[in-house]
């Protein structure tokens, strides 16, 4: 029994510091930190730098502007790169640039109280969960809907957030705030999907633009558009058949 408990801590003691090693490996010098600040924020381009960490090549950093892209940069910031950041593993190309996306999506998702999202569960406990940014108004996302009930008889739990393509203000968007606002929020985002008629309401306290922000953020540029539990973003429609290949479930 104690030897058993010794392997455990150790282990433990070991992710820990793995992870601890991890973040010292990605952390950048406060100098370098407003450096790069300093040179790479522009008033003329809307362009602010959100995060500073240090890439996969020595010397060059990886900046996330907020609402922007990510970018790799020089030390003193004289120079930096808008591109993907691909490493060769024995003839294979891995996306770093989207691994480091697909982390920041997974992070700023759990931050969203599911009680501001539209779930659609199934029976049991889920093999996955897809987060979609949805508008009532696209074929598409009505096409998708449509097949949620298939996705929940396969283990596949659907989390909708509001994605009004059209903007704050638009028709899609009050059909938003209608859905999320009303007392049974599945059936409302059911009819207004089937191009049936729902009673407007409103509700100060709706998510709809802090969702449509938080897709804009996350790389969102059309709907549907459906982020797994590991971050990646799968743009466009896909078959309840293809979402299950690609979701790893069959």
């Amino acid at each position: 029994m104690i030897s058993r408990i010794s392997r455990t801590v150790i282990t433990l003691v070991l992710s820990l510091a793995a992870a601890a090693a991890g973040a010292q490996d990605k952390a950048v010098d406060k100098a370098v930190l407003e450096r790069l600040t300093a040179a790479l924020n522009s008033k003329a381009m809307g362009l602010k730098v959100g995060t500073v960490e240090r890439s996969e090549i020595p010397g060059i950093y990886a900046v996330q502007f907020d609402n922007g892209p990510l970018v790799y940069a020089t030390e003193d910031g004289s120079y930096f790169i808008h591109g993907d950041l691909f490493a060769v593993n024995k003839g294979d190309y891995v996306n770093l640039s989207e691994r480091r996306r697909d982390t920041d999506r997974k992070d700023q998702l759990a931050q969203v109280d599911e009680a501001d999202m539209i779930i659609f569960k199934p029976e049991g406990e889920p093999r996955a969960v897809l987060s979609v940014f949805t508008d009532t108004s696209c074929f598409y996302c009505q096409k998708l809907h449509k097949e949620v009930p298939e996705l929940n008889k396969r283990g596949v739990e659907v989390r909708y957030l509001a994605f009004p393509r059209a903007g704050v203000g638009s028709a899609a968007y009050s059909h938003m705030v209608t859905a999320w606002c009303s007392e049974n929020r599945q059936e409302a985002l059911t009819k207004l999907k089937n191009k049936q008629s729902v009673p407007a309401v409103e509700c100060a306290d709706n998510p709809v633009i802090a969702e449509y922000e938080l897709g804009q953020r996350l790389g969102v540029r059309g709907t549907p558009a459906l982020i797994t539990e590991t971050g990646q973003l799968i743009p466009g429609y896909q078959t309840v058949d293809q979402l299950m290949v690609t979701l790893g479930l069959e």
